[in-house]
């Protein structure tokens, strides 16, 4: 990971600031209190989030470093991880959150956890470093290479508390003889006296000897609560069982008003189909009259042609015969008049004819105009009969459709009122006796039901008043031993806490002593190993080994090959000494190649060590990105006169 340019706003007494970093090696040059400590913290600010809390100190870092003059307080860094990918961080510290933006210029802010208290753990996600280790791995100061020779001891057991316990302000030995300390302070032990578990031991065994005493009385107590206890379940049960019989009753009472409904239809269904019987069987009469009655006319239309047939014939005959006589009387009678006269007898019998068959013709469509008006009035009523019926029948159909609809809802509703009341009192009733009191059908029984069940719920509140009565005589005895066992509950929580205490502190110190034995035979090895490699490198081979055992501390190996006690370094060397541990730390932070920063760390460093660690790290550290800060033109000249290359900014 690399910090590739770094831009603030405003933070602190930094102003409108802009550094480009490069991969490598980069100096940070400024005079005292030109600002370079400030930028160290706007980094770690940036990453981390800004702290309101004052932490034991006057002022919180936002109070510290928010500027007096402007409301601006922002800034910005680009960096990039071990992947390639590109990030910018942009933070305004008057927010708790900051905005990051991925090499698309893709606000990616929200894909990242965001914690209550932390805020936004984006740098933790892409790193798996936090703020603590970050602090107190990556980042040398000038205060923590410093140091006094009355007070090397100090930083040499820091050396050791690393090398054996992981953590610098950790050491293995104190913490055991703290928890030794705290257990006899606040528990005590067998062969204590007047500690707390003595004190308890004694309080119990008193109260324990005055609760024996007074042990007959919460007997009977105890037996009037069980009956009380038993009669209050009796009662609730007897009250579910008059509950759920008051829900059946309801619920056939709903049934009978559905019940009725449906009845209703049914009747008015029966009486249409009575008026249907009734209309269709008039139908039939009406159509077996109409035909009996069409017959009759057919017979009299038939008679009348019969008899218009025979009278045609006699006409016809007679009509012939005067013909005949009018020929004949042309022949033979010679008087003019006579046969003119009779002659007149054929156009006059002509007419007759006619005036016959012209009667007997109106005569007939008399007949067929009646048959038709008959057949008409016949086929109205019938229509009118016809309508009638199958408005019936619709109306039939509609109420076997209500009817159906009405007996499917009553059935359901049977079911789902059934399955309403199963599931509301199957976890109070016994599922036999709601099966009974679903199964009765009668009102009146049900209410004989409510009224024995009510009848039993007042016995059994009788026999609970009694025994209250009986509790009541006898609490005044047994109020003493109720204060006894209170006390003897509080007694034994307090016992059972510190000896859960003590149990803990014993665990506690198998697990730090197991941690530790573990440290020293997978973590501790690795990290002198590495301690001693970068130790040989800084010191230019004089010191080449480094060691650590319970019994002598940390011992380094000189040049000749013994081993000398760290306590009897230098204080140069003990310098160079936690340096090299620190450093040697770097590769297991993390799996990002995360930037070694070095805040004044050589301040007190003479030359020659200056540049052999200034080497050691360009060589050493040649895939990281290295920034130190500093106030001296020292490095510069060491790594100018070493020409090796490196980023210089001046603030």
């Amino acid at each position: 990971m690399k910090i590739n340019h770094i831009k603030i706003n405003a933070f602190g007494k930094v102003k409108n600031k802009e550094i480009n970093l490069d991969d490598n090696l980069n100096i940070i040059y400024g005079k005292n209190e030109a600002g370079k400590s400030t930028i160290l913290k706007f980094i770690i600010n940036s990453f981390y989030g800004i702290s309101k809390n004052k932490k034991g100190k006057e002022y919180s870092d936002y109070e510290r470093y928010k500027p007096w003059d402007t409301e601006e307080f922002s800034g910005k860094i680009k960096y990039e991880l071990d992947n390639k990918k590109k990030f910018e961080l942009m933070r305004d510290f008057n927010k708790k959150n900051p905005q990051i933006f991925d090499e698309n210029m893709e606000d990616i802010s929200k894909s990242f956890n965001i914690d209550k208290t932390k805020g936004n753990e984006f740098f933790y996600e892409q790193t798996k470093v936090d703020e603590a280790l970050f602090l107190s791995s990556l980042i040398v100061n000038q205060q923590e290479v410093k140091i006094e020779k009355n007070e090397q001891n100090i930083l040499i057991q820091k050396i050791a508390n690393i090398v054996g316990t992981g953590e610098d302000n950790v050491s293995y030995k104190k913490a055991i003889d703290r928890i030794n300390r705290r257990q006899l302070d606040e528990i005590g032990t067998e062969r204590s006296r007047e500690k707390p578990i003595n004190i308890l031991e004694k309080n119990i065994k008193e109260l324990n000897k005055e609760k024996e005493e007074l042990e007959k009385y919460n007997y009977l107590k105890y037996e009037i609560e069980e009956k009380t206890n038993s009669l209050e379940r009796e009662i609730e049960k007897l009250e579910k069982e008059n509950e759920l019989i008051r829900d059946v009753k309801l619920l056939l009472e709903n049934r009978k008003i559905d019940s009725e409904k449906i009845k209703i239809k049914e009747n008015i269904k029966n009486e249409n189909n009575n008026k249907l019987n009734e209309l269709e069987v008039k139908k039939e009469e009406i159509i077996k009259l109409t035909e009996k009655e069409k017959d009759e006319r057919n017979k009299e239309i038939k008679k009348q042609e019969r008899k218009q047939g025979k009278t045609n014939k006699k006409l016809i005959i007679l009509f012939i015969a005067i013909v005949l006589i009018n020929i004949l009387q042309f022949l033979v009678i010679k008087n003019t008049v006579i046969k003119y006269t009779i002659l007149i007898t054929i156009p006059i019998f002509l007419i007759y004819m006619y005036i016959l068959k012209n009667k007997a013709k109106i005569n007939y469509k008399n007949l067929k105009k009646i048959e038709e008006e008959k057949n008409k009035e016949i086929e109205l009523e019938i229509n009118n009969l016809d309508n009638e019926i199958n408005l019936i029948k619709r109306n039939n159909k509609t109420l076997e459709n209500e009817l159906n609809d009405l007996k499917k809802i009553y059935n359901q509703k049977i079911y789902s009122d059934k399955e309403k009341i199963e599931k509301k009192y199957i976890d109070s009733i016994e599922e036999n006796k709601i099966d009974y009191f679903l199964e009765v059908n009668d009102i009146t029984n049900i209410n004989y039901e409510i009224e024995d069940i009510q009848k039993e719920i007042n016995e059994k509140k009788l026999q609970m008043h009694s025994l209250k009565i009986d509790k009541e005589n006898i609490e005044p005895k047994l109020d003493n031993l109720s204060k006894i066992e209170e006390e003897l509950v509080n007694d034994n929580n307090k016992m059972s806490t510190l000896t859960n205490i003590n149990s803990s502190m014993e665990l506690a110190k198998e697990l730090i002593k197991k941690a530790y034995e573990k440290m020293k035979k997978t973590v501790t090895p690795k990290f002198t190993e590495k301690l001693s490699n970068n130790i040989k490198e800084i010191t230019n081979n004089k010191y080449n080994n480094v060691m650590m055992n319970d019994s002598e501390g940390i011992l380094v190996e000189t040049e000749k090959g013994n081993y000398v006690p760290a306590n009897k370094l230098s204080v140069g060397t003990i310098d160079q000494l936690y340096l090299s541990l620190r450093l040697s730390m770097v590769d297991t932070l993390s799996e990002e190649k995360m930037p070694i920063i070095l805040d004044e760390a050589f301040a007190y460093y003479d030359n020659d060590r200056l540049k052999n660690i200034l080497k050691y790290l360009f060589e050493k550290y040649n895939d990281r990105q290295i920034i130190i800060f500093t106030c001296t033109n020292r490095e510069k000249d060491i790594l100018n006169n070493l020409n090796l290359k490196y980023n210089l900014i001046e603030i």
